[in-house]
């Protein structure tokens, strides 16, 4: 090669040498992005995705810096999750008990995270609610069954007053004349009912009827299904919309519960027609704000809806009478 070629050549050589070299000291002068290094990270303690914040964004759970050793820190914890502002339990028991139809809404329209689960809030406040009734005074007054003889007829009131001996306990059954396939088991039961076990049967009764109302449910909302056929709406629609409304009667029936059975005597006159009045306005204040509708057409399909709850209602608690007394 000639001395000119070689010349270009080395030139070149240190060009790219140079640049290189420039390359480099840019890099260097870059910090590098950190890296994430088990050694020293913070882990959640439940499924141990590395934290972020003081939530884990993988579970939820929240991050402690000291574990729970004493009682003071466990009491504290109990207190900021139940009186915090944004807790989900304050938001969705106030909603449930003055903003009808609210939180039926709410659900439809996709903001769920800060209320509780609707089927969870149901089924928690119906185990209260018939806590409630076993435990407060007033349930204690509800007596044995009897037998009303009207011509030649029997009726048994579950929850009327009075008793009988067993001989007049196994007649009365015994008039009954019933030859099904349990005849045998429902006149040795009866004849309990009627005498001895006034509060074996009321307590198997309250225990089936939490199970029959929520079987009532799934009845109610396929009336609701023909009431409201125009504009279309999703079977489960109504379904959540008698699970609220459900809800709001396990929860204000129990307060009005404790304060007839722990207040003073005069307070249930007072209370009883402000209750239903206040259940009336409440239904019907829910079905306008979820299907809004006319309020004369939508007190025409609560008067219809209330009818259908009488008729199943009737037909599920006889049910349930009936087979509290074969499990007695």
């Amino acid at each position: 090669m000639s001395a000119p070629g070689q010349a270009e050549s080395a030139s070149r050589a240190a060009a790219v040498a140079a640049a290189t070299a420039a390359a480099a000291s840019e890099a260097a002068a870059v910090p590098a992005a950190p890296q994430p290094s088990s050694i020293g990270a913070v882990r959640c303690a439940n499924c141990g995705a590395l934290l972020g914040g003081k939530y884990c964004s993988e579970c939820g759970q929240r991050h402690h810096d000291v574990p729970v050793h004493h009682f003071g820190h466990f009491v504290g914890e109990a207190l900021e999750d139940l009186s915090h502002a944004d807790s989900r339990l304050w938001q969705t028991l106030l909603a449930l008990l003055f903003r009808p139809g609210f939180l039926t809404r709410e659900f439809l329209e996709g903001r769920r995270v800060r209320y509780l689960p609707p089927v969870r809030l149901y089924l928690v406040l119906s185990v209260l609610f018939f806590l409630v009734v076993a435990l407060t005074p007033q349930a204690a007054t509800i007596q044995r069954p009897v037998v009303v003889q009207k011509g030649s007829e029997l009726t048994l009131t579950p929850f009327g007053v009075g008793a009988v001996d067993v001989a007049r306990a196994r007649e009365i059954c015994a008039r009954f004349d019933y030859t099904g396939p349990l005849a045998q088991r429902f006149n040795a039961n009866c004849a309990k009912a009627l005498s001895a076990n006034r509060e074996d049967l009321r307590n198997s009764f309250l225990h089936n009827a939490g199970r029959a109302l929520f079987l009532l449910l799934p009845l109610l909302a396929l009336v609701m299904k023909l009431l409201y056929r125009r504009p279309l709406r999703h079977y489960v629609e109504h379904l959540l919309f008698l699970v609220h409304n459900h809800a709001f009667l396990f929860l204000v029936l129990g307060i009005y519960a404790l304060a007839t059975g722990l207040g003073p005597a005069g307070l249930r006159p007072i209370l009883h027609p402000a209750l239903w009045i206040y259940i009336w306005v409440y239904f019907y204040a829910s079905l306008l704000r979820v299907y809004r509708q006319g309020w004369l057409l939508t007190a025409t399909k609560l008067g219809a809806l209330f009818c259908a709850y009488v008729v199943l209602g009737s037909l599920l608690a006889a049910a349930t009478m009936l087979y509290s007394v074969l499990t007695l």
